[in-house]
């Protein structure tokens, strides 16, 4: 049956999607690491991959147009954090890297703080920190 699961994303810019991600402390899987096609980021400790594309790369296997990320949102990336100060620390990572921040870190609920922000495509992400000993008290 299915052994893994990869997320693919087109890009405008490679190197610059790249670069972005390098800068808010992301890595790479070295299996792409010399390709000007792909790249393959490391999510979590679980090395889960999301698959970077050039848009002409990505529509030529999905056969369909790109969703617009300027008028809507195809997808929400949620992504942990291990403290509060940790969302802090990637917030501001991804306004120093050129992404935009639309949902500034602030509390979601008892034991729950996160934030939202946009990459340099518009796709969008969520960075929660989970503090179980409090949510666990509801």
């Amino acid at each position: 049956m299915t052994k893994e699961l990869w997320i693919n994303l087109p890009v405008k810019d490679l190197e610059k999607s790249k670069s972005f991600f390098a800068a808010l402390g992301f890595s790479f899987h070295p299996r792409h690491e010399n390709s000007k096609e792909m790249a393959g980021l490391v999510i979590g400790e679980k090395n889960m991959l999301i698959m970077l594309f050039p848009e002409d790369t990505f529509q030529s296997f999905t056969q369909n147009e790109l969703a617009d990320t300027k008028r809507g949102t195809e997808v929400l990336f949620s992504i942990d954090a291990e403290s509060r100060e940790e969302v802090d620390e990637l917030v501001n990572k991804v306004k120093e890297a050129g992404g935009t921040v639309f949902s500034e870190p602030r509390e979601h609920g008892p034991g729950m703080y996160g934030a939202g922000f946009a990459d340099l495509d518009g796709h969008r992400w969520n960075v929660l920190y989970m503090d179980m000993r409090q949510i666990s008290r509801e």
